[in-house]
């Protein structure tokens, strides 16, 4: 036993001075960077390191009338301009407009009573006073009452309003033609940086004849907006406080 509680207590002690190291690391480098405005990423390859593991469709083969001047599926006469190769890039509207209102109310009440009596053991009845208190009565032995009431309300009020447009790139073709996109976008404004990240799968039918596709005909859509920097941080609770809230029961 002792042995085990020992193991336990080095165990603790391991993972508390790797996460105090790698807060203090990362305490270190944002000390480093103080009066530096944030760095922006690299641009890099967006296309994922391995194919994305969905069903996979058997391909289709194109079929083409001969002497037709019109190609199947194109909206222009001479070339299609809409993006539909590995590489080619296409907007994503992002006009998002929600608004949410659920509001609850629960309410129980329960009341109990028990009672029971002995006024007649083949006589032994009268020997309980002798036992518990003379002035025990038979009749009333046990006498029971308990109430209960809870009560909760809940309510929800939320709203949301993005309207934003950016390019994705095409990253990959699936067997039956669909697109995989992924589009990346980072602004700087003074010390603040913001991103939006969008990715996901579409259909080369639902891209207009303007090379633009509305975010919700993204199958699979992976939509992402926030911001880095000096006003992010203050608007976050600290550290301590994070892992206070985590570990604190009450």
């Amino acid at each position: 036993m002792n042995t085990l509680l020992k193991s336990n207590i080095s165990r603790y002690l391991i993972a508390g001075v790797l996460g105090f190291s790698l807060t203090a690391c990362n305490a270190i480098s944002r000390i480093s960077e103080i009066g530096e405005v944030p760095k922006l990423s690299k641009i890099e390859n967006p296309a994922p390191p391995q194919p994305i593991a969905l069903p996979m469709p058997a391909p289709q083969v194109a079929t083409r009338q001969p002497n037709s001047l019109w190609r199947p599926g194109s909206r222009a006469f001479l070339k299609d301009q809409r993006a539909d190769e590995i590489g080619d890039l296409l907007t994503v509207v992002i006009q998002i407009d929600d608004k949410a209102a659920v509001s609850n109310t629960t309410e129980r009440t329960r009341a109990n009573a028990e009672g029971a009596g002995l006024t007649n053991f083949l006589g032994y009845e009268t020997e309980l006073g002798g036992i518990f208190n003379d002035n025990l009565n038979p009749a009333t032995l046990i006498d029971g009452e308990s109430t209960s009431a809870s009560k909760g309300v809940g309510s929800v009020d939320r709203e949301e309003e993005i309207n934003l447009r950016v390019a994705a790139l095409v990253t990959q073709v699936m067997p039956n033609g669909n697109l995989i996109i992924s589009g990346r976008q980072e602004v700087r404004v003074n010390f603040e940086v913001r991103e939006l990240l969008v990715s996901g799968m579409i259909r080369p039918e639902d891209i207009t004849s303007t090379n633009t596709i509305s975010y919700d005909q993204i199958a699979e859509a992976r939509i992402a907006y926030g911001g880095r920097g000096q006003l992010s941080d203050v608007q976050q609770p600290r550290y301590g406080q994070q892992l206070y809230d985590i570990i604190f029961p009450f």
